[in-house]
C-alpha cells in the first residue's frame, strides 16, 4: 500500500492532482475538478463587496454633487462670463471689455478701502472674539448653578437672524437711542456719540455688535472641544499642585489647539463675506467708512446697475477667499490632520 499511494501522490498541475483524486476515490472527481480549477468564492464576494460599496458612496455623494454644481460652480462660472462683459443687467451680451472690469475694480480707492476693511475685520474678530469666547467657555465648562440657562443665553445673540439683531442695534445706536440714554443714566453723558454716523467710530461700533453676535458661536465650539480633554489630566495636575489657571494654560488649552483653528477658518472666511450685518447698520457709510466687498459689490450692481462690473468684484472676492482659505488650509489645518496620521501610526505601533 505504501508504493500505491506513493505513486498516487499528486504532484504536477490540476490535471495530475485530479487524476490522482479519481484514483483514490473515483466518485468524487467532479468535487476535485471543482476543487483544482474554479475560482474561490472569497475573490467574487470581495469583488461583489467593492462595487456595492462604490455603488452605495456614488447613491448618497451624487445629489450632493449635484447640488454643489447646481449653487456653486455653475454661479461662479456665469459671474466670470459676465466679468468680462460692459452690462447692465439687460438685453445680450455684446460689449466685451475683456479684463478692463478687474483693472477699475482694483484700482477704486472705495474697493480698495473695502478690501482693507474685510481684512481688519477678519483680524480683530479672531484677536477679540478668540481671548473671550475661550475665557467664557472655560468658565462655563465648570459646575455651578444656573450652568445650563448660562450657556443658553450666550448663544441666544448667535441664532438670532442677522436682520433682526441688525434692526435692534440700529435702532439702539440713534443719537435718541437706548446706549447714549444708558450712558447718560450712569453719568457717562460725555461718552455719548453719534455711533454709527461717525466716520472715526463707524468701524468700531461694528465690530463691537460683530462680536456680541458672533461669540457665542465661538463659545459652543470651545465647549465641544472641552468635552473632549480627559478629566484624569486636570486631576494629575492637581496632585501635581498645579492651579486651576496653571492647568488650563499648561493642559486644556493646548488641546484645544484643532477646535481653535477650526473656529479661526470659519471666522475668516465669515469676515471676508460679511454683507448683512453692515448693510443694515450704515449701508457701507459713513463716507465708505465701514464698506466692505460684499457692500460694495451690491451697491454697483443694483443701485448702479453695473452688473458686468460687480460680477468683476464677485469674482475677485472669490479668488481672495479661495486664496486665503487654501493658504490656511495648507498651513494650520493641515498640521493637525498630519498629528492625527503621527498619533494613528503610534498606536499600530503600540499594537
Amino acid at each position: 500500500m505504501t508504493g500505491v499511494a506513493g505513486d498516487l501522490t499528486p504532484r504536477g498541475g490540476p490535471a495530475t492532482r485530479t487524476a490522482a483524486a479519481t484514483a483514490v476515490n473515483p466518485g468524487a472527481t467532479g468535487h476535485a475538478t471543482a476543487w483544482s480549477v474554479a475560482p474561490g468564492p472569497r475573490g467574487r464576494a470581495a469583488s461583489s463587496n467593492e462595487w456595492r460599496k462604490r455603488l452605495e458612496i456614488a447613491f448618497f455623494v451624487a445629489p450632493a454633487l449635484l447640488l454643489f454644481a447646481l449653487f456653486v460652480v455653475v454661479p461662479v462660472v456665469q459671474a466670470a462670463r459676465y466679468s468680462v462683459f460692459k452690462w447692465n443687467g439687460l438685453g445680450p451680451l455684446d460689449d466685451f471689455v475683456g479684463l478692463q472690469n478687474y483693472a477699475n475694480a482694483l484700482a477704486d480707492t472705495i474697493f480698495q478701502r473695502a478690501i482693507t476693511n474685510n481684512l481688519t475685520i477678519a483680524a480683530l474678530s479672531i484677536a477679540i472674539q478668540l481671548p473671550i469666547g475661550l475665557l467664557i467657555a472655560l468658565l462655563l465648562n465648570r459646575k455651578f448653578r444656573g450652568q445650563t440657562a448660562m450657556r443658553v443665553i450666550v448663544f441666544v445673540p448667535y441664532v438670532l437672524a442677522e436682520v433682526v439683531a441688525g434692526v435692534v442695534w440700529k435702532l439702539m445706536l440713534q443719537p435718541e437711542g437706548a446706549v447714549n440714554a444708558f450712558l447718560e443714566g450712569i453719568g457717562l453723558g460725555a461718552f455719548t456719540q453719534l455711533w454709527v454716523g461717525d466716520s472715526d467710530v463707524a468701524l468700531w461700533t461694528v465690530m463691537a455688535v460683530l462680536t456680541w453676535k458672533y461669540v457665542g458661536l465661538a463659545i459652543v465650539l470651545l465647549l465641544a472641544g472641552l468635552q473632549g480633554v480627559p478629566e484624569e489630566l486636570h486631576e494629575a495636575a492637581q496632585i501635581d499642585g498645579a492651579s486651576w489657571w496653571q492647568a488650563q494654560r499648561k493642559i486644556t488649552i493646548p488641546l484645544l489647539g484643532p477646535t481653535i483653528r477650526t473656529w479661526m477658518f470659519l471666522s475668516m472666511i465669515g469676515s471676508l463675506q460679511l454683507f448683512d450685518m453692515v448693510w443694515i447698520l450704515t449701508k457701507g457709510g459713513p463716507d465708505n467708512a465701514t464698506v466692505t466687498m460684499a457692500t460694495y459689490l451690491i451697491k454697483q450692481g443694483t443701485e448702479r446697475s453695473q452688473y458686468g462690473f460687480s460680477s468683476a468684484v464677485a469674482i475677485i472676492l472669490f479668488v481672495i477667499s479661495f486664496v486665503l482659505a487654501t493658504l490656511f488650509q495648507t498651513f494650520v489645518l493641515n498640521r493637525d490632520a498630519g498629528e492625527d496620521k503621527t498619533a494613528k501610526r503610534r498606536k499600530k505601533v503600540a499594537r
